[in-house]
């Protein structure tokens, strides 16, 4: 595990913002929807922590808002827990959650071998599971869950966890896993006024994907959508944004859609 300290910056702390003063692990946060997250927590006041498999990545990610940079390997359970651990001393505590890592592996059903199998749901569901372990008993230990939002975790899914799709076999039960997990563990987690919601995002126009995708692989994926059109990164961001604020304070449980539609349930 490798660890960097964000650049302190000369500035002082923002007060301002919906999430100001609140202290949030993100992971999978070096590029993607998870930067974006990472730019609109940021913008609104939080103070990060940023957990990647890219080292190099996610230090420039963390050093251009003026986070915490945490190396990890989510396949390693290890791993996992001494990342979540140093980002909650880093932090002094953690408030929000957000297990926005995840991997996706394209096979045709009758080719799906085991390590592939295993290794989706290492890091989309086993890691998930770790990660909440270690935030939630640090928030209990705080007695975080006696202010006002409480504690929060927001879990990454998807709408393939709700539709499945050919050659995902493995990425969409791993999704449909997530959906459960924060169910339960909104149920469990409730007494302490900690809640857990997820986000199952359509498709989404990220930078991971724009060397493989092409225009007409766009237009068939924007016909299935009544906007007529894809996700942005910052689409999803905005609604983790209201899943940490105050102004979801009485959402938990809830597997939101963030599909242009796509998904109507």
């Amino acid at each position: 595990m490798s660890y960097h300290r964000r650049k302190m910056s000369t500035e002082p702390q923002s007060t301002a913002g919906r999430l100001a003063g609140r202290r949030v692990i993100i992971t999978g946060a070096a590029r993607g929807i998870g930067a974006a997250i990472a730019e609109t927590f940021a913008r609104e006041g939080a103070a990060l922590a940023l957990l990647d498999v890219t080292g190099d990545r996610c230090r420039l990610t963390a050093d251009n808002l003026g986070a915490v940079a945490i190396e990890v390997d989510l396949a390693d359970p290890d791993s996992t827990r001494n990342a979540v651990t140093a980002a909650i001393d880093a932090l002094g505590g953690v408030d929000v959650l957000v297990n926005h890592a995840g991997i996706l592996q394209m096979a045709p059903l009758l080719d799906i071998t085991v390590e592939s199998w295993d290794l989706t749901f290492d890091i989309n569901v086993r890691a998930m599971l770790l990660t909440t372990q270690v935030a939630a008993r640090s928030m209990i230990a705080a007695n975080v869950g006696a202010q006002v939002n409480g504690g929060v975790i927001i879990n990454m899914a998807s709408m393939g966890g709700k539709l499945g799709s050919p050659n995902q076999a493995h990425y969409a039960a791993s999704k449909a896993a997530v959906i459960s997990l924060t169910r339960v563990s909104a149920m469990e987690l409730g007494q302490h006024n900690i809640r857990v919601n997820c986000i199952c995002p359509g498709y989404v126009l990220t930078e991971m994907g724009a060397s493989t995708r092409t225009p007409e692989m766009v237009a068939k994926w924007s016909a299935q959508s009544p906007l007529g059109r894809c996700a942005e990164p910052a689409e999803v961001a905005d609604m983790a944004l209201f899943l940490a604020s105050d102004e979801a304070r009485y959402c938990t449980g809830q597997a939101v859609n963030v599909t242009g539609g796509m998904v109507m349930h």
